[in-house]
């Protein structure tokens, strides 16, 4: 299941979408009940936290969910889903954050939230990557309107690439928010080093997790089939 902590549901819906590119139908996208459409400082972010651990509680106690994605980049309530699920947690900014850093590499972050640029430089020491990270830039608009402007955000995130590896010497860049993950998607070819697209790192990291939790897990996470199952069949049953 993939958990969206803001409450827009377009939002969900598009990262589901660009998931299931990665793990096959199988994904499920849940959003929270309560709380603001975009999480675009800390302290939407801490309140995300309860709301994330309600959705998580209510789709472990149906059965039928083997691993949960947490999809904000401040990854809210991974910690304290991971004292309870029972089940692979994963969040976008830890899996991206890692794929980026991969075999020493120097990287830095690209996103449109000014408010959360500390809370990200934390969250990357936590996760002990803090001398590879560049640092981050940020988009020139206001994180709200590029909302609504799907080319002006594609645009601006290009800059913020291109400031984080002309200015800051960065050899990957990571694509900084849930929200962003459709404009990620388009900005990969577009530069010789990598984009880091958040919501499939997240989904290639707990596709492993999936496969180390249970060893019937194995080939075909990018068709949405195992091994050994007939075409699109899904690898772990989840409910539509």
């Amino acid at each position: 299941m993939l958990i969206n902590p803001n409450t827009s549901a377009d939002t969900t819906a598009m990262m589901t979408a660009i998931a299931r590119r990665t793990l096959g139908s199988s994904v499920r996208g849940v959003t929270v009940a309560r709380g603001p459409r975009m999480l675009t400082d800390p302290a939407a972010l801490r309140a995300s936290v309860p709301e994330v651990v309600a959705a998580a509680r209510e789709a472990l106690a149906a059965g039928d969910c083997a691993g949960l994605v947490v999809g904000a980049f401040g990854d809210p309530g991974v910690a304290e889903l991971r004292a309870f699920a029972g089940v692979p947690v994963v969040g976008l900014a830890e899996a991206a954050c890692a794929e980026a850093a991969a075999g020493g590499v120097r990287f830095g972050v690209a996103t449109t939230t000014p408010d959360l640029a500390e809370a990200i430089g934390r969250r990357i020491a936590a996760l002990g990557l803090a001398d590879r990270y560049t640092g981050i830039r940020l988009t020139r608009s206001q994180a709200g309107r590029l909302s609504r402007e799907p080319e002006a955000l594609r645009e601006e995130l290009a800059e913020a690439v291109r400031a984080c590896v002309v200015r800051d010497g960065a050899r990957a860049v990571v694509i900084g928010g849930g929200p962003l993950a459709e404009a990620a998607d388009a900005l990969r070819e577009r530069f010789d080093v990598p984009v880091v697209a958040p919501v499939p790192a997240a989904c290639r990291r707990i596709a492993r997790e999936l496969a180390q939790h249970d060893p019937a897990v194995s080939e075909g996470y990018g068709s949405g089939q195992s091994s050994g199952r007939g075409p699109g069949q899904p690898m772990w049953k989840l409910s539509p």
